[in-house]
């Protein structure tokens, strides 16, 4: 009899100590999330961005622009799904620390999209503009970027001297399409 109540006993101590420990697992999950959840956040805004001195310009054009309003990532980041958002921000976030650490000597001078940061730039513009894109013939350059590239950055600083050659000559290029037989 007393071999039982010792075994019920020690149940209940097993029982209780894993409730607890179930319980500080789930506690230590709740902020160990909201702490990746805010670290996530919080690289996503500008103000992360520009901490490193490459990105002054970049920045200062950004505050004054239409996309201020924006986070980074709204435009330089995958929109969906969130695995592949997260997958770029890690691979996009480790080129950033190799170049602003060890690579520092290979730094242009003006930066430029790699062309996977490309396509989802442009990706982002079509997704945010759809509306707009309805009712306007965007065909005279393969992305949006061509035309637009110094919005929301740079005030044209970025634009290569072929930008200002017409793809279509003598014809404007939101007529380009109209224009072609």
């Amino acid at each position: 009899m007393a071999d039982k109540r010792r075994l019920r006993e020690r149940l209940r101590t097993i029982k209780g100590q894993i409730v607890l420990f179930t319980m500080g697992g789930v506690v230590a999950g709740v902020i160990l999330g909201g702490i990746g959840a805010a670290a996530l956040e919080a690289t996503d805004a500008p103000e992360f961005c520009s901490g490193c001195h490459i990105m002054d310009t970049a920045f200062g054009s950004f505050t004054e622009s239409n996309h201020a309003l924006l986070d980074c990532n709204d435009c330089h980041a995958p929109a969906e799904p969130w695995l592949v958002k997260m997958s770029f921000k890690a691979q996009a976030g480790a080129g950033h620390i190799y170049m602003n650490t060890i690579g520092r000597g290979e730094i242009p001078d003006v930066l430029h999209a790699t062309s996977t940061s490309a396509e989802v730039v442009n990706e982002n513009c079509m997704r945010c503009h759809a509306p707009s894109l309805a009712k306007i013939a965007h065909d005279a350059k393969d992305n949006c970027y061509d035309c637009h590239r110094s919005v929301p950055h740079g005030r044209g600083m970025y634009r290569p001297d072929e930008w200002h050659e017409p793809m279509h000559p003598g014809v404007p290029a939101h007529q380009a399409t109209e224009a072609q037989p």
